[in-house]
């Protein structure tokens, strides 16, 4: 079993520390802190060992760095607790036994690590192991060095070192994604063409890092490719059950069936992952039921404990035995055999990445819960693992009122279960993260009781997958307990849980949720300013003391403190936020040595809500030069530049966010809104071309002809995009109708699809106003004039038929294509919203023409008549309007009358016509007008018209 502790107190480790005896490095140290010291060593190192002619030098320090990393990870995620002090190894004993001096150079290896004004957690346990990893992997010789670049295992060990600072930070940093990302270019090629038993292993850790980086679609292709070179099966499917203890009935329930390629429960995977992580260890045997973290059962008095699964492996809601693999079809779900640990951890990373790129709401959850159960199943499962997948479970459980108990309490068992194997049995120095001072016979509070030696998972086990899984630190696990008391209500306990953790922007946040933003402003006033009364008598190390808030005046603590905290940017910018300064998010910048951009983000905001565009822009601006990957910062970009009709730089802002997200539809919508602005490519080449002179020679131009509608062919695809990704928005649909009409030719079939979904989203709510009148009549105008022939008689009753039978008999079912799209949309959708649009009617009575539908064509047109009759207020002179639009619909149906009143109708029995006393009702109708409107418009041209009409009816 390999030994950190030797290996760092020993060989190149010794060296590192100043210990050699035949160099005096400490002499030839120029830096005034820790790891600007270890890197000068390191440089020494190296050509001390070059000029010997020794070339193992790189593999030394490789290993201390693993040793080193994997040391600072038992200690702070995994345990169990180191049983040697990290500041005895790597400080000389003046340091690791003088309190202050510990403290001091912690506090500089922290501030050594904030990176873009993001601080790593300031009670980070043993941060000195970290620190020598991350100067050993990242130093500028070694990466540099062909030897060391074409060395695989250290590219990959700097990955990780670099991502685990990455989890360290408050928030991602751009600087260190972007070495994240420039790394894993670099190591693409081995991904791909190298089959090796690492390989799985590899693509699952680069699939946790795009997790955490927020590229969702990445993390599918890497899960993907992993699960086809392991061979893993594995589907998300429906099974007949039970879930309620009275239910009767079984039912569909989700369920993930899995096998491993081997069968399962193989130790070899876990074996290869310890020795290619670089871990503490050789041994790789799986971890038995005893030493297992505890699962809490869920004692509900409604829902049983697991799903009750039917034995028939048939279920006609789930998908087709045809289309799953048959061993997986033929597996029990009650009953699946146990998964190589690789699997389990693809399981949950499918689960993470289902949660990050889906909605936040109950049928997420419903997907992503099977995952983690499936996982839970396994009895014969990595440690970590499992306590993974619990964590993964109690997520999901705290937001449903039947699982919220267990999801809590699993949770709490969760974190007492780290801090306890976390926790060491010796002093490690002044700076560790406090814990409830509640304690067992061992000395520390624990929710559960502390397990035994032969009941807990040894070191090298739990450090096997932990760069694939990336779990969360102890720390940051209180803080998402915390979190889950917040969104239960409980803010006193999470109050409770943040001030022993001295999160105190976390602390603040909460006091302002609780209406006491005067208690977060001195809060957060405490850790960045000092009174100037009490400054003088304040000690450089004088801790603040939230109990001394309530007798601080905000007023009186104006003198900023030296050193600011290393979280100083992110304090200022939540008190920018309380009280509506742009100083503090100015300070915050300045403090960060303009690298903290969410400071510039907030400026942007701010001035967007005040209305000064350009400093929003300009503040956005400055963000994106730090972090030129973060999509929201981009989008607000598009949008200030939107107000400020800068369509060239909206349509880049906009561009740049879909290449970061191409799943955001909103992005799509408002980049075509910019589109359509821009003016078209004729018109600009038109203003910068000079007028020709007579002295110039006029030659024929070979250059290609520009199309003047490219803009607004791509806003019609970008909107199809965002109408694809977000089928229910209204607005988008309606701007992809408004721009499809103005392509030349348009796009009917585009044109019908969109009208037809805003029916769908609208119809309810604004009845017939969601129909565009004028869009529709200019489809219809399109179809009779390129119609070839007349469709076949019709046999049905009315236009609005929709019985299969009959639409075949009256040939409506031999349309094709744009005209039978058309036709479905005004029988089946339009005509049934019709009340009181007269245009409307008009347009259903052309259509039945067209389908050779008199009778109901006719029938039509008296609607519009009514329709046109029923507005108010026509027969007085003073709405002229109105007048001439009855004058017009009367007009109309004496005229369909005459042209339709003795055609066949089309339904009725042989030789019966539409209409026999046509004549009659043309007459009547044009008669009930005159009489209604001759008081206000009698002697008019419009009355005289209807006049005249009546005696040509009288004459046939």
């Amino acid at each position: 079993m390999v030994d950190p502790k030797g290996i760092l107190s020993m060989g190149a480790a010794t060296i590192l520390r100043g210990k050699s005896t035949s160099t005096n490095l400490e002499a030839n140290s120029t830096a005034s802190r820790w790891m600007q010291q270890v890197t000068e060593r390191i440089d020494i190192l190296i050509k001390d060992y070059q000029a010997d002619g020794e070339d193992h030098i790189h593999q030394t320090l490789h290993g201390v760095a693993i040793a080193a990393l994997d040391s600072f990870l038992q200690s702070n995620v995994t345990g169990p607790p180191l049983e040697w002090n990290s500041a005895e190894i790597l400080f000389p004993p003046d340091i690791a036994r003088d309190t202050r001096k510990l403290h001091s150079i912690r506090q500089s290896i922290i501030q050594d690590l904030s990176v873009d004004g993001e601080a790593v957690y300031l009670l980070t346990p043993n941060i000195e192991l970290f620190g020598l990893a991350k100067c050993i992997l990242n130093h500028p010789a070694l990466i540099g060095s062909e030897r060391v670049s074409d060395y695989l295992d250290f590219r990959w060990a700097r990955v990780t070192v670099n991502f685990w600072h990455q989890k360290l930070l408050s928030e991602n940093a751009a600087s260190l994604q972007q070495i994240i990302y420039d790394d894993l270019d670099l190591l693409e090629k081995d991904l791909r063409n190298r089959d090796t038993e690492e390989s799985p292993l590899r693509l699952v850790q680069r699939a946790t890092i795009h997790t955490q980086h927020g590229f969702d679609h990445r993390v599918r292709e890497d899960l993907q490719y992993a699960t086809d070179k392991t061979g893993f099966e594995f589907e998300l499917t429906g099974r007949l059950g039970k879930r309620t203890k009275f239910q009767e009935s079984e039912l569909s329930q989700l369920v993930v069936l899995a096998r491993s390629k081997d069968g399962g429960g193989s130790d070899s995977a876990q074996g290869t992952a310890i020795e290619r992580n670089g871990t503490n260890g050789t041994s790789g045997n799986a971890t038995n039921k005893s030493s297992i973290p505890e699962d809490l059962d869920l004692n509900d008095d409604t829902l049983l404990e697991s799903i009750v699964f039917s034995k028939s492996t048939s279920d006609p809601y789930s998908t087709k035995q045809s289309d799953r693999s048959a061993s997986l079809a033929a597996l029990d779900p009650a009953n699946q055999p146990p998964l190589n640990p690789l699997d389990s951890i693809i399981l949950l990373a499918y689960a993470s990445s289902i949660t990050n790129t889906s909605p936040s709401d109950g049928l997420t959850r419903e997907e992503t819960l099977p995952y983690a159960t499936r996982v839970l199943q396994g009895v014969s499962t990595n440690w970590q693992i499992f306590t993974q997948a619990l964590l993964v479970r109690s997520r999901i459980e705290g937001y449903r009122s039947r699982t919220v108990e267990r999801g809590v309490l699993q949770l709490q068992a969760l974190v007492d279960q780290v801090i306890v194997e976390t926790t060491p049995t010796i002093s490690t120095g002044p700076l560790t993260a406090p814990t409830i001072q509640v304690q067992d016979d061992c000395g520390t509070s624990s929710f559960l009781p502390r397990p035994k030696p032969s009941e807990s998972a040894p070191a090298e086990e739990r450090l096997a997958y932990i760069h694939q899984l990336a779990s969360p630190t102890r720390w940051e696990l209180e803080a998402e307990l915390a979190s889950r008391w917040v969104s239960l209500g409980g803010l006193r306990t999470a109050l409770e849980i943040y001030e022993r953790l001295q999160m105190w922007a976390e602390v603040a946040l909460c006091w302002a949720a609780n209406d006491r933003e005067d208690k977060a402003r001195k809060i957060l006033r405490r850790q960045l300013y000092t009174s100037t009364q009490s400054s003088a008598q304040e000690s450089q190390h004088t801790k603040p003391s939230i109990n001394d808030d309530d007798q601080i005046d905000v007023d009186d603590m104006t003198q900023e403190r030296i050193p600011l905290p290393p979280d100083a940017p992110r304090l200022f910018c939540i008190l920018g936020d309380m009280e509506k300064s742009p100083s503090a998010y100015e300070k915050a910048w300045e403090v960060s040595n303009h690298r903290y951009v969410r400071a510039q983000r907030s400026l942007g905001k701010y001035y967007f809500g005040q209305g000064d565009l350009q400093k929003s822009d300009e503040a956005y601006v400055k963000s994106l030069k730090v972090n030129a990957l973060n999509h929201n910062t981009w989008f607000s970009l598009g949008c200030v530049r939107l107000q400020t009709e800068n369509w060239t730089g909206a349509v880049d802002a906009f561009g740049r966010a879909i290449q970061i997200e191409d799943q955001d539809a909103e992005s799509w919508s408002n980049m075509a809104a910019a589109l359509i602005q821009l003016p078209s490519e004729d018109s600009v080449n038109d203003a910068e071309t000079p007028e020709p002179t007579e002295d110039d020679d006029v030659l024929p131009s070979n250059a290609p002809k520009q199309d003047p509608q490219k803009h607004i062919h791509s806003a019609f695809n970008a909107l199809k995009r965002a109408a694809a990704l977000k089928r229910d928005s209204y607005r988008i649909w309606q701007n992809l109708l408004n721009v499809a009409v103005k392509i030349s030719p348009p796009p009917y079939t585009d044109i019908i699809i969109a009208q037809n979904r805003l029916i769908d989203l609208r119809s309810k709510i604004e009845g017939e106003n969601c129909i565009d009148v004028e869009v529709l009549e200019g489809l219809l105008a399109h179809l009779i004039a390129t119609a070839t022939s007349p469709p076949p008689m019709a046999a049905s009753s009315t236009i609005t038929t929709t019985n299969t039978d009959t639409a075949a008999a009256s040939g409506v079912g031999k349309m094709t294509g744009f005209e039978k799209m058309l036709v479905d949309l005004i029988q089946d959708k339009i005509t049934p919203l019709i009340t009181t649009s007269r245009r409307l009617h008009l347009l259903a009575a052309k259509t039945s023409l067209h389908l050779q539908h008199p009778a109901a064509a006719l029938d039509a047109y008296e609607k519009a008549w009514r329709c046109a009759l029923n507005a108010p207020g026509w027969e007085h002179g003073a709405a002229e309007g109105k007048w001439r639009d009855v004058v017009d619909a009367t007009m109309e149906l004496a005229d369909a009358y005459e042209s339709l009143g003795e055609r066949v109708r089309e339904n009725g029995k042989e030789g019966e016509v539409v209409e026999k006393g046509w004549r009659f009702k043309a007459r009547s109708a044009i008669r009930s007008v005159l009489g209604r409107g001759r008081e206000g418009w009698g002697g008019g041209e419009e009355f005289e018209g209807l006049e005249r009409r009546m005696e040509d009816l009288k004459g046939i």
